[in-house]
């Protein structure tokens, strides 16, 4: 088998260099058709290969939750979607499964990852999904405002997203991409403490005039490292009763805050704004994307 996916191009476990490092394709014992990718030793995504509607990543999980919330895939299927972090696709090839006329564009840093991508996990092809190669600060304020109705932010230097893309005027420009009814999700990686996770929340509530957060129990009482998963729109972002029963219905029961509870949450705390000099798209060295 491996050999015929070699042939073709599939996934075949192993090493690869990229561009930003090393890429590692890891087998996934659960599941023939299953990949694990490491980038740089770090879990990045996990895709499977006949079933792209399963998310192994429990935050993910949470994010596809808000959107179908949001937009019902029974009538929304052009949904025009932009990731800012690729990885292995995972959240595009699940999007392109649930709405299946979607529009989606993949920002990623690495040139390489993304050719390896396209080969080893059959993605839709353009114009369905496209990936760009970039930094995704520039990428996303190269893009015509408006034309977007879902922006998803999942970029990571090590375990936490770059400071350039934490700060008030980033998320400025990621809201002028939605149009109405448009929704922000951006995945926050919080040590207990909660400090980054609260001035990247800061900064996104000062944009957003709505903002929810989705979260498990011990994330939201700072008890662990983990994933918390904010959202901000122009309109209400409403944690309606499915919502809810679908978060806590997860192998990892999560909450849902809403905006009172966030802001209360965020307290007195100050959003990050671009410093006078400003630092590179990727905020320090080994950031990159994470999906």
């Amino acid at each position: 088998m491996a050999r015929d996916r070699e042939r073709s191009g599939g996934p075949v476990a192993g090493l690869y260099p990229i561009s930003t490092g090393s890429a590692e394709l890891v087998p996934d014992g659960d599941s023939s058709d299953g990949w694990l990718l490491k980038i740089n030793g770090v879990q990045s995504s996990h895709v499977v290969l006949g079933d792209p509607l399963r998310l192994d990543f429990e935050y993910m999980r949470w994010i596809v939750a808000l959107v179908e919330d949001r937009f019902d895939p029974g009538g929304r299927s052009r949904l025009r979607v932009l990731h800012q972090g690729g990885g292995g696709c995972s959240m595009p090839r699940y999007v392109a499964a649930r709405y299946p006329d979607a529009r989606q564009v993949v920002v990623e840093l690495d040139a390489q990852l993304a050719e390896y991508v396209r080969q080893w996990f059959d993605l839709p092809r353009a114009p369905l999904l496209r990936i760009r190669v970039g930094e995704a600060r520039e990428v996303t304020e190269s893009l015509t405002p408006g034309t977007r109705d879902v922006v998803i932010r999942d970029v990571f230097a090590g375990p936490y997203t770059p400071h350039p893309l934490t700060t008030v005027e980033f998320t400025q420009a990621s809201a002028r991409l939605l149009d109405a009814g448009g929704i922000y999700l951006a995945n926050i990686g919080s040590a207990p403490d909660q400090v980054t996770a609260r001035i990247e929340a800061a900064a996104i509530a000062e944009v957003f005039p709505h903002v929810a957060i989705v979260a498990d129990p011990a994330m939201l009482k700072g008890r662990r490292y983990g994933n918390i998963i904010i959202a901000g729109s122009a309109d209400p972002v409403e944690g309606s009763a499915v919502l809810r029963r679908r978060l806590l219905g997860g192998a990892m029961p999560a909450h849902f805050w809403d905006d009172a509870q966030v802001r209360a949450w965020i307290g007195p705390t100050r959003a990050r704004r671009d410093p006078a000099e400003p630092e590179t798209a990727s905020g320090e060295p080994g950031g990159r994307n994470r999906a």
